[in-house]
């Protein structure tokens, strides 16, 4: 594993903890119910997409009709993958070093055709 992390959730990780603690949402946060929550999320990240043009998804983030609901759905998807990650044990760091260099071997350097 990389000395130094690719990604470092720790301080939201506490966050969200804080979060769910204080309106006592421990009990509805099992990795079921979170999992379930953060497909919600994704479908409502995708919606923006729905009908877009290839062209205008590339200008989805700074399209003033649909920024502000791309930032707020990636958020919410990043919020419910961390929570979920951290209620199952889940170093999110060592399992993205672990998956890069899955893919790394999967799809060598210089092959655009994916194998399978």
């Amino acid at each position: 594993m990389n000395k130094r992390p690719l990604i470092d959730f720790t301080e939201l990780e506490s966050a969200l903890q804080t979060f769910a603690d204080e309106r006592d949402w421990q009990k509805y946060h099992s990795p079921k119910n979170l999992a379930m929550a953060l497909t919600g999320e994704v479908g409502e990240l995708v919606e923006i997409f729905q009908w877009q043009t290839e062209a205008q998804s590339h200008l989805a983030a700074s399209d003033p009709a649909t920024a502000q609901a791309v930032r707020d759905e990636l958020a919410d998807v990043l919020l419910y993958l961390v929570r979920l990650s951290s209620v199952l044990g889940v170093d999110l760091n060592e399992a993205v070093v672990q998956k890069l260099e899955k893919n790394a071997q999967k799809y060598p350097k210089g092959d655009s055709t994916p194998s399978r």
